[in-house]
């Protein structure tokens, strides 16, 4: 596992982080959200990811990809982590496109990917059902309709649903509600027959959707993986999802630490810089000690996929415990070191606080994956 960035690393991070300080600063994300903006981000920024390569950076070049990897890939999530950018790598890229991309369906491969690389087609993945993170717990139901399938359920927090152009959906083929067998994902197209999508708005003021099926049909040539056998697939999209998610919020992690410390260095109480309190200077050191353990598990994920190591599931739930752990401290630690004007939605240190409490949350929380993780590990 390298800890520093080689020379092209290091070039893609200076490129990334001039292109989103110049087209995507941080009050962006307060306008779209003031603005109740239909879409929640930018196509034409989108399409410019996708222009630079930076969609493409998973995915094989047969497919417009740049066949590089998730070091590369994280680099960018962390400077969009630090400039709040909503757009949607994670839906589409990281779920909806690995989903694809691991789904060993070749005709959908060939057809979707290369507009998902170029940033002309939006992709999401419609698995969670309840208010706390269980992908197994299925209750949205697939049955045989001649050659096809026939959809009928609903999804909830279906990250940027309301956008994408065709929703990777999980359904059960056979068993029982939280039964790991018995699952399969399947492509819907968002103008299908009997779909019915509902915007919402998570707290940081990103997009998603609420997901009906009312007797969907699906031809059975838009499966992907197994039939009642897509449970391994859908694991391996989480963890690769998750680790880039873990990867954003590293990036989210840093400009935190870095606008609180600056906020130390010159904010004054008493006559002096509140920096100077003892107190507050073991609290920050805190912050960065933490904030440098989660970029050193993030590091190791990521190299766990890049390698194909048999750890991909436990770095990826040790990467996510950690960071949820670290969303925790650091977002409220940032609120509370800037005193009562951080509780203000003028002071922009608020907007991080929300993403990381939204990040903190999504694909599941600490206990969820320390507990994933034990059950890895044999306990």
């Amino acid at each position: 596992m390298g800890l520093i960035l080689t020379e092209d690393q290091l070039i893609l991070r200076d490129m990334a982080k001039g292109f989103f300080d110049e087209k995507s600063p941080v009050e962006r994300m307060r306008t779209l959200r003031d603005s109740q903006d239909e879409t929640g981000f930018s196509r034409d920024l989108w399409k410019e990811m996708g222009d630079l390569g930076w969609l493409g950076i998973p995915f094989p070049e047969a497919v417009g990809g740049a066949d590089m990897g998730y070091g590369e890939l994280g680099i960018i999530l962390a400077e969009c982590g630090r400039a709040l950018a909503p757009e949607p790598f994670l839906s589409t890229v990281l779920l909806g496109g690995n989903a694809i991309l691991l789904g060993g369906n070749e005709p959908l491969l060939k057809e979707l990917l290369p507009e998902v690389c170029s940033g002309e087609r939006i992709l999401c993945l419609a698995f969670q059902e309840q208010g706390r993170f269980a992908p197994y717990s299925v209750e949205t139901r697939a049955t045989r309709d001649g050659d096809g399938f026939r959809i009928q359920g609903s999804k909830q927090f279906v990250l940027d649903g309301h956008v994408a152009d065709q929703i990777v959906t999980l359904a059960r083929t056979a068993g029982s509600t939280g039964e790991r067998d018995g699952l399969s994902l399947f492509v819907v197209d968002a103008g299908a027959a009997g779909l019915t999508i509902q915007r919402s708005e998570l707290v940081d003021g990103r997009g998603a959707a609420q997901v009906s099926f009312q007797d969907v049909t699906i031809d059975g040539a838009r499966v992907l993986g197994e039939i009642d056998g897509a449970a391994d697939l859908l694991d391996a999209v989480l963890d690769r999802a998750t680790i880039g998610l873990c990867a954003e919020m590293v990036g989210c992690f840093e400009e935190a630490f870095e606008r609180t410390l600056e906020y130390l260095k010159t904010r004054e109480q008493f006559g002096v810089k509140i920096g100077t309190f003892q107190g507050l200077r073991h609290r920050a050191s805190e912050m960065f000690g933490e904030l440098e353990f989660a970029r050193s598990v993030v590091l190791d994920a990521q190299s766990a996929v890049d390698d194909a190591r048999d750890d991909v599931a436990e770095c990826a739930s040790g990467a996510k415990a950690r960071c949820s752990d670290v969303a925790c401290l650091i977002g409220g630690e940032a609120i509370q070191m800037h005193g009562g004007i951080g509780m203000t939605d003028e002071e922009e240190i608020g907007l991080f606080f929300k993403r990381l409490k939204a990040a903190e949350l999504t694909l599941g929380d600490a206990v969820y994956h320390r507990n994933r993780f034990a059950g890895l590990r044999g306990y």
